[in-house]
């Protein structure tokens, strides 16, 4: 298991992309239960930090992927350890090859239908060999998930996708993953809606920077208020800095 830190009251796995890969390929192949992954980026910590509810959910993950450069710089600047960023819409690609390669299926849960549609079309294209098991769309009422829990588990597929926003895909997955037989089951958020070309990542060299925030806010200027936790993110950082070397 990753070993996992405590950053500003909230956990996050000390993994990089390819230590998270190979943890979830193993524990298809080889382990028990269903390992649930959930993505950790500033935002969301500035969120479980007042939300204790959150918190717990991060809490009860299998895995606790670094999403956004700033926990891992935050990681780094307070002494907790030196990992790298594990994007959630890049782990998920990667895990698609690994799971064409070594055969292993997977279900795609959530998004809009057109987007479900899409994003399987494009996988498949991407991934000749990917067996998509099966999938649903994410507007689906409460009383039908037992349903579709049956069929996930009827699908025969090895890893579960759920698109479904956070942290509705979080509460989502802590409540059904006991009953779940698939091996892997990652939260990926708005990752449907980017494989289907809906959404456009970062260019390159932005990427390569660690600025692909900074390039969602030039596109999209509403999301000034996501900056702004970023923003509150950095203080609470420079605080816990200043408290340790007080100590």
């Amino acid at each position: 298991m990753p070993a996992r830190i405590d950053l500003l009251g909230v956990p996050v796995d000390c993994v990089d992309m390819g230590q998270a890969l190979d943890f979830l390929i193993d524990h298809a192949a080889h382990g028990t239960g269903c390992a649930t992954v959930f993505a950790v980026n500033p935002e969301k910590i500035m969120r479980a930090r007042r939300d204790e509810t959150l918190r717990a959910l991060l809490s009860s993950a299998t895995l606790l992927i670094p999403d956004g450069i700033g926990a891992v710089l935050a990681a780094r600047i307070l002494g907790l350890g030196r990992f790298g960023r594990v994007p959630g819409s890049e782990l998920m690609p990667n895990l698609c090859e690994r799971a064409a390669a070594r055969g292993f299926s997977v279900f795609l849960f959530g998004a809009r239908p057109e987007v479900n549609d899409e994003a399987a079309a494009a996988l498949l294209r991407r991934f000749p060999g990917l067996e998509i098991a099966g999938r649903q769309h994410g507007y689906i009422d409460d009383a039908d998930m037992p349903a579709l829990v049956e069929r996930i588990n009827a699908s025969g597929a090895a890893i579960l996708f759920a698109a479904l926003g956070s942290p509705r895909q979080e509460a989502w997955m802590n409540r059904h993953a006991p009953a779940l037989r698939v091996k892997v089951a990652q939260g990926v958020g708005g990752t449907l809606d980017v494989i289907a070309g809906r959404v456009n990542r970062a260019p390159p060299l932005f990427l390569a920077l660690n600025l692909e925030w900074l390039y969602r806010l030039l596109r999209e200027p509403r999301r000034i208020w996501r900056q702004r936790a970023l923003a509150a993110f950095a203080w609470a950082v420079v605080r816990e800095r200043v408290r340790g070397k007080g100590r």
